[in-house]
């Protein structure tokens, strides 16, 4: 099968998808590193979230997210899911030439720095099913308790508008409690909504446990790639950051502020 074909001028845009606003965790580092790069961010808020849908689904979603920022000539696409990486990031990459950045569960860090040899994972149920998640599993997890959790209900409500709500607190109270009595010193967030709930995170969990997410690697590696290809973009104009989604602007924009424009686009 041969490749569709991506742009390659450096000056073309960093292109982020998610099933939702929670990418846009991700899509914060990137800009962090990389200020001058510009950017366009697709939030699928409409069939959020991913992890409770077939692999066929999942695959054809993500064509379609990668298709649109094709069509604004990205030169790069960060696929800002956990569960699009774990699921289908090996078919974009065989569909499409381009460069994928993926993101899936930090587990290596926290298997390498756990002292208690107890470390919970929360993620979504796509991920923590799929065979990716499952190979990272075996190889960093010998000699160490790891204790999955499915953190079902969580993006609903994050996309709902309802990030700091009761019901969340009460939901991740239930979650992270057998962790808690397990010891964990490390907690691996497994979805790249779950950064937002870092704050309620700390409240409820031993001040010993640190959180782990993949943000700062993925920005990292997004440079490296970048690099590697030449395609960093030299310009010192404001960089062009356009952010689209098929659900709640408001929710959008209260997430990555609001001197940034959303756009709504039926996607």
């Amino acid at each position: 099968m041969q490749k569709i074909k991506s742009q390659s001028s450096s000056n073309n845009a960093i292109g982020v998808f998610d099933s939702g606003v929670g990418g846009t965790s991700i899509w914060k580092e990137i800009h962090s590193l990389l200020p001058n790069e510009n950017s366009i961010y697709l939030a699928d808020s409409k069939n959020a979230p991913y992890g409770i849908k077939s692999k066929a689904d999942i695959i054809a979603l993500c064509e379609k997210n990668v298709e649109l920022l094709l069509q604004d000539q990205c030169k790069i696409i960060i696929v800002a899911c956990n569960t699009a990486t774990t699921i289908a990031i090996k078919h974009l990459r065989t569909k499409y030439a381009i460069p994928f950045i993926g993101i899936e569960p930090a587990i290596k860090p926290a298997s390498l720095k756990t002292k208690t040899k107890n470390i919970g994972i929360l993620a979504t149920k796509g991920t923590l099913a799929s065979e990716l998640f499952q190979e990272t599993t075996s190889i960093y997890s010998q000699g160490i308790e790891v204790l999955e959790q499915d953190g079902t209900g969580i993006v609903e409500l994050i996309e709902n508008g309802k990030l700091y709500s009761i019901e969340m607190k009460i939901l991740l109270q239930e979650y992270l409690n057998p962790m808690i009595e397990a010891k964990i010193d490390h907690l691996v967030l497994g979805c790249s909504h779950y950064p937002y709930l870092i704050p309620i995170l700390k409240e409820i969990l031993p001040k010993e446990v640190k959180i782990i997410d993949s943000g700062r690697a993925v920005a990292r590696q997004t440079k490296t790639v970048l690099e590697a290809g030449k395609l960093l973009n030299r310009s010192t104009k404001l960089p062009k950051l356009h952010f689209y989604t098929n659900g709640s602007k408001p929710l959008l924009e209260s997430l990555i502020g609001s001197k940034f424009r959303v756009e709504n686009k039926f996607f």
